[in-house]
Parts: structure tokens; C-alpha cells; sequence
């Protein structure tokens, strides 16, 4: 599966990061195992370790993102994950309306690894989670840089703020066919 270049949002440019690259590596019966990775990353702010478990408010802080809207449809679910262990899952009716918590059967498996100036975090999602394909999807990420300072990214921005729920940040299309 290819690898998408996420870009930041150009209101909100980052500091030291570089480049943020997103992939899905797998997607089977059971488990859709997706990566980030951050160049650049000397200055990136990590929340603390707080153990799995759902919590709101990631995007607060350094998130990982993934958002999926079935074909043809007007809901989508988001999924949020931390580099805390923390993550969260809702379902939206239509764009930013009638938000959920989405059932997620198992806690998703967060594992970051960070280097001198890379980060790479790796998150498997138990697939149960998902809605059935084909679904058009986006992979995004929320940088904290030292001081702060945060940054927008995602494979396609389609408003003059950031804001992952627009149609354009629904960038990829994955069919049945797709699947590992």
C-alpha cells in the first residue's frame, strides 16, 4: 500500500519538523495496522505514557489520526491515537454532526518509537472497528513542537483553517480488492 506525504496546513507552518509521512501497511480479517513517520523531530513534544484506555482530547496534543467515510455515504468515523497509549473512536452522522462514541471491540495497539530526529509510531486498529469497505479515507497528525507550537497535517487540506472532517482530507480510496 502507498505511502502518502502529509502536508501541513499552510496557517499553521511547523518548527522543526520536516516531513510526516502516513501508511496503511496492512488491512486483514482481523487488524488494520497503520504507520506515521516524523522527520525532523528533535523538538516534538510527546504526551506522557498513561497506559491504553479511551480518552477525549487527544488532538490536544501530538495525535495520530485516521478518518474513513464509506462510499457514498455522508457518515464517517473518526480515530484518534496517542502516543500515550490513549486513543479514542467516534462516529459523525454527517460532516461535524451528531458525534458518537464508535464501538471498538479491543483497545487499538499504539507503539511509538522515537529516535534523535524520527519518530515513528505504529498503531494496529482491530478491524471489527471499521465500517465494511469500499471507503474513501484520510491520514492525519496533529505536531506539538516544543514552546507549544502546533501543526496541522494531513494528504489534502480543503479549508482556510485546518480541519480534518472536511471532504477534501478524504483523500484515498480503498475497495475491497484493497485488502490484504
Amino acid at each position: 500500500m502507498e505511502t502518502h506525504e502529509l502536508l501541513p496546513h499552510p496557517a499553521n507552518p511547523p518548527l522543526g519538523v520536516t516531513r510526516v509521512e502516513a501508511r496503511m501497511l496492512a488491512l486483514d480479517p482481523h487488524w488494520l495496522t497503520l504507520r506515521w513517520r516524523v522527520e525532523g523531530a528533535q523538538r516534538l513534544v510527546l504526551p506522557p505514557f498513561a497506559g491504553k484506555g479511551r480518552a477525549d482530547g487527544l488532538w490536544q496534543a501530538t495525535c495520530f489520526e485516521l478518518f474513513v467515510r464509506p462510499d457514498g455515504g455522508s457518515g464517517y468515523a473518526e480515530f484518534n491515537f496517542s502516543p500515550s497509549q490513549r486513543w479514542a473512536a467516534y462516529d459523525f452522522v454527517a460532516y461535524r454532526e451528531g458525534m458518537a462514541e464508535r464501538e471498538v471491540p479491543r483497545d487499538p495497539v499504539c507503539t511509538p518509537r522515537r529516535g534523535q530526529s524520527v519518530l515513528i509510531f505504529d498503531v494496529a486498529l482491530p478491524a471489527a472497528a471499521l465500517p465494511p469497505l469500499p471507503w474513501r479515507y484520510g491520514l492525519t497528525a496533529v505536531i506539538e513542537e516544543e514552546g507549544g507550537h502546533k501543526s496541522w497535517w494531513a494528504i489534502a487540506h480543503g479549508a482556510a483553517r485546518p480541519d480534518f472532517h472536511h471532504d477534501a482530507c478524504f483523500a484515498v480510496r480503498l475497495a475491497a480488492a484493497n485488502a490484504a
